[in-house]
Order: structure tokens, then C-alpha cells, then sequence
């Protein structure tokens, strides 16, 4: 969520964030093939796995759910495992959705979601956390970039309400009156627009619908808390690594992932006219501006968080996405819990996030990260 437009974060440029605390969002394919490509150097993955706590991991530990993630959760169980002898995490990259029911069967230890567990959801996971329930802990973020394929546009300017409209299939050409005005002096045609989404329950489609409901209401009438793709029309790719791979390979076409799919694939990202001074680009920088200003709004051991994707704040970029691991704080399984707790130890400590600094994400706020170290080692 070319992507990885350098994403060295300075702190003066981040004011609320730490770049040692940084917790990164990765890509969210299921597919290897679309994997951001792995560092030959190995030089991050030796050092991180000296520094890791094993902690007295042992077994089988599974895991499933967002795709966002899923680069990430490869770094970082790569690492652990090379650390902890006899250690096997398995991760499936299976959508927030089918993660949050896996978690709720009692199916696996953890489930990772690119949005908070709605009331409901913790209802039901209290069936699963004996006298607990579970708890949304913020481990990685950053953009969600609108990927396109245009021949001879290079830089594309769109706003909210334009692209309410050509998800929801109100906009058909790229040469559309909405789309020149936003964009002079730039050669668009009069060709069709193919418009690509989700076709699995995906928390990306959700902090989209939410960025287009907050920016764009009279646009976007859909419900901002849907999983699944509300609108008609346009055309279906499963995770993010079919929406990219789409993207990529259709002439006239728009879509939307995590930044590091536009990297790895070099699919042009869209910049977004918010009503501030210029265009914000899909940055790690820029989306780090957006996330600082998250609010907390779980409770206990829950650091849910609260985004605002109306921000006019310069160089913030809106669409942005916070994923989290879904544990129980209290009901643990015995037999998982010291795996549990020191994968994730690993995945918010210093050394788990930089080992994915170099990936282009945006940085947690350093508050919250110091948070999510506090609660993880209370897991029982």
C-alpha cells in the first residue's frame, strides 16, 4: 500500500511518531508471486533474529486473516522461526473476515483484521476466551494506494467524490469532466474506465468505503462498515494480489491495495485532492501524517483505534489502514500462549519493525506501539 516512494520517516517529519517504534503495513496478497521481494542480503533477518526473545516457544502456532499483513507476517515468521528452533507459525492470508471466524471457531491463535471486531464479534469471542474476550492490538500500518494503468498519464490527480463515482460506476470514461478538470493540461482518453474491488470480505474495502463515506457523503451512500463490496457494477478480483495483478495487466483500469502490491507490481498510484494546498501522494510519509492523529478508542487491553479519513492536514494522506492481531487477553490455550505471546513480542518489539522499514509503510504512532509492548506480555 511506485509504492515504496522512500519511506525513510524522520521524526521532525512525523512530530507524534517514533521511527524505532514504527510498526509497518505490508502487502496483502495470499500469492508469493506478488510478494515484495525479499532483501538478498539477509542482513535485517540475521540481525532481528539474534535480538529475538524465543521465550519458551515450541510447536505449532496458527494464525489466519488479513492479507494486508501477509508480507509482513513472512518477514517476521521467517525471523522467529530461525530463532526458535522447532517454532512453526502458520499464517493464512485468508481475509479480514475469515479471520475474525476463523478466531471465533477456536480454529486459531490469533487472527489478524485490517478493522477493529465490531460488538458482535466480541460477543462471540468470548465463547472462545474463557472469562475474557478478544482484543484488537495495532501491530502494522500505512496506505491504501488507487492503483491504475493509463498510457501516458503519469500523474493522476483525483478527489473523493470523483472516485465515489467511479467505484460506483456513476463515472465510465477517463476523459469524464470531473476527472480533466482535477487534472489540466494532462491527455486523457476517451476510453472506458475498468473498475477493479474485492471480491472477498477485506477490512481494505472497508477503510475505503469509511474514506468515502467521511469525504465524499453525498457521493458514497453505501454502508462504510461493509466487508464485502456494497456497489454494482465494476469488476471482481479475489485479495489484494488479484485486484493488483488486474490492475496491472488491464489497459483503462483503477483498483485498490496496500501501497507495497503498486510497488512490487510498478503500478502508477493515484494522488488525492483532500482541500489542502496540494495533491498528497501515497506515501509512507504522507499516510504516517494521517495515522498520527488516530485516537484510541477501545478500552483496556483493546487499543481499537479511530482514524479520520476527512483530514485536510498538509501532506496527510487519507486513505490509510491500521491492521491488527486479534488475540483473546484472557482464555488463552495453554498449549499456545507462550508462542502466542512471544511472536507477538517480537512483531511490535524495535527489532520486528525495522526489519520491515526499508518496505515504504507508515509507522504507528509511538505511543501506541509502547502500548501494544505493555499488553502483549499480560496475554493469558
Amino acid at each position: 500500500m511506485k509504492l515504496s516512494r522512500k519511506n525513510g520517516l524522520r521524526a521532525s517529519a512525523i512530530g507524534a511518531l517514533v521511527v524505532s517504534g514504527a510498526l509497518v503495513l505490508s502487502a496483502c496478497g495470499s500469492d508469493d508471486n506478488t510478494a515484495a521481494p525479499d532483501k538478498k542480503d539477509g542482513g535485517n533477518t540475521s540481525a532481528a533474529a539474534s535480538n529475538i526473545a524465543c521465550e519458551g516457544a515450541k510447536g505449532q502456532l496458527l494464525a489466519a486473516g488479513s492479507s494486508a499483513q501477509k508480507n509482513a507476517m513472512d518477514l517476521w515468521v521467517k525471523n522467529f522461526q530461525a530463532a526458535c528452533s522447532g517454532v512453526e507459525i502458520n499464517y493464512q492470508a485468508i481475509g479480514s473476515g475469515g479471520g475474525i471466524t476463523k478466531f471465533n471457531q477456536g480454529q486459531v491463535a490469533f487472527a489478524g483484521s485490517d478493522s477493529a471486531l465490531k460488538e458482535e464479534e466480541v460477543a462471540e469471542s468470548q465463547k472462545i476466551c474463557k472469562g475474557g474476550k478478544g482484543v484488537n492490538l495495532p501491530m502494522v500500518g500505512g496506505p491504501v494506494a488507487i492503483g491504475y494503468k493509463l498510457e501516458g498519464v503519469d500523474n493522476l490527480v483525483l478527489d473523493a467524490p470523483t472516485l465515489a463515482k467511479i467505484f460506483d460506476n456513476k463515472i465510465t470514461k477517463w476523459n469524464d469532466e470531473a476527472i480533466t478538470k482535477l487534472n489540466p493540461g494532462v491527455k486523457l482518453p476517451d476510453s472506458t474506465i475498468q473498475a477493479f474491488h474485492r471480491s472477498d470480505e477485506s477490512g481494505t474495502t472497508q477503510n475505503l468505503g469509511k474514506y468515502l463515506s467521511e469525504a465524499a457523503p453525498a457521493d458514497w451512500k453505501h454502508d462504510p462498515k461493509s466487508k464485502s463490496w456494497p456497489a454494482q457494477g465494476g469488476q471482481a478480483a479475489n485479495g489484494s494480489s488479484g485486484v493488483a495483478t488486474a490492475v496491472k495487466d488491464a489497459e483503462g483500469s483503477i483498483g485498490y491495495f496496500e501501497l507495497s502490491y503498486a510497488t512490487a507490481n510498478k503500478i502508477s498510484t493515484v494522488s488525492i485532492n483532500t482541500g489542502a494546498a496540494a495533491p498528497v501522494a501515497a506515501t509512507s510519509e504522507n499516510a504516517s501524517k494521517a495515522i498520527a492523529a488516530a485516537k484510541v478508542k477501545g478500552t483496556g487491553s483493546d487499543l481499537a483505534l479511530s482514524l479520520d479519513y476527512a483530514t485536510k492536514a498538509e501532506g496527510a494522506y487519507p486513505i490509510v489502514l491500521v491492521t491488527y492481531e486479534i488475540a483473546c487477553d484472557k482464555g488463552n490455550k495453554a498449549e499456545t500462549l507462550p508462542t502466542l505471546k512471544a511472536f507477538l513480542n517480537y512483531t511490535v518489539s524495535e527489532e520486528g519493525q525495522k526489519v520491515l522499514a526499508d518496505a515504504g509503510y507508515a509507522p504507528l504512532p509511538a505511543e501506541i506501539a509502547a502500548k501494544v509492548r505493555t499488553i502483549v506480555p499480560t496475554l493469558s
